[in-house]
């Protein structure tokens, strides 16, 4: 997958060098054994990163990240071969002090089918539910702006996979990414989280990304332009 980019590389587990938690610890389904707080440490660094102002910027921004690289993982595999592996988190590590995109490593490859039913198990219901509810429980982060970087993070992997179809010969690759898109996107855990189709699609909710300094608005934001501060009321 790596003719594709980053976002869609999956390595297998044994070439990291060192121990690295797996993602059913950082959404601590599992204990964080020699760990520690991988999550906490994950939003530290993308607060340092990006000079966030609020932590939960840096909460939100890390959740989209993450939810780009198992969408775009499964998305890839399910166009391009037909299946997509078993990303059930106890089999999924992941480096939280590497830098974009988030780094994984697979531990064990297993084929499952690519239909839109397998994968909202694994990606919505085995992944991103249960991150949203950590970082919920450490931010102010609101239910529909963790729907929305899920949903946007989804159509932005689906058009990157229907561009490289279109520019490689790979129609039919690019409408199966796209098909299975849209199915994904009527999922009860994303319903209402966007309008428009795939090709104009804007979200519903803000990523808070326009919040750091020398940023602006996303392309399928549902703000037109950044917020104006609201005034400081006169202290008294």
């Amino acid at each position: 997958m790596r003719p594709l980019g980053g976002f869609f590389v999956l390595r297998t587990a044994g070439a990291a060098g060192r121990p690295l938690p797996t993602l059913a610890q950082v959404y601590g389904a599992e204990p964080p054994g020699v760990h520690g707080d991988a999550l906490g440490s994950r939003v530290a660094a993308v607060a340092r990163s990006l000079r966030a102002p609020e932590a939960r910027v840096a909460a939100s921004v890390a959740h989209q990240g993450l939810a780009a690289r198992l969408w775009s993982v499964t998305l890839g595999c399910a166009a391009r071969y037909g299946t997509v592996p078993d990303l059930d988190p106890r089999l999924l590590r992941w480096d939280p002090g590497a830098s974009a995109p988030d780094d994984l490593w697979l531990t064990g490859v297993r084929p499952l089918p690519a239909d839109a039913g397998t994968v909202a198990d694994l990606v919505l219901h085995g992944h991103l539910a249960p991150l949203a509810a950590a970082l919920r429980s450490r931010h102010r982060l609101a239910p529909g702006l963790l729907r929305g970087n899920a949903a946007s993070a989804l159509v932005a992997s689906a058009r990157q996979l229907d561009r490289w179809a279109g520019a490689h010969g790979r129609a039919d690759a690019g409408a199966r990414a796209l098909a299975l898109a849209r199915e994904l996107l009527a999922h009860p855990l994303l319903e209402g989280a966007g309008t428009g189709p795939l090709t104009a699609f804007r979200r519903r909710s803000c990523c808070l990304y326009y919040r750091v300094p020398g940023s602006g608005v996303c392309g399928d934001c549902c703000l037109a332009r950044p917020p104006r501060p609201s005034p400081r009321a006169p202290s008294g």
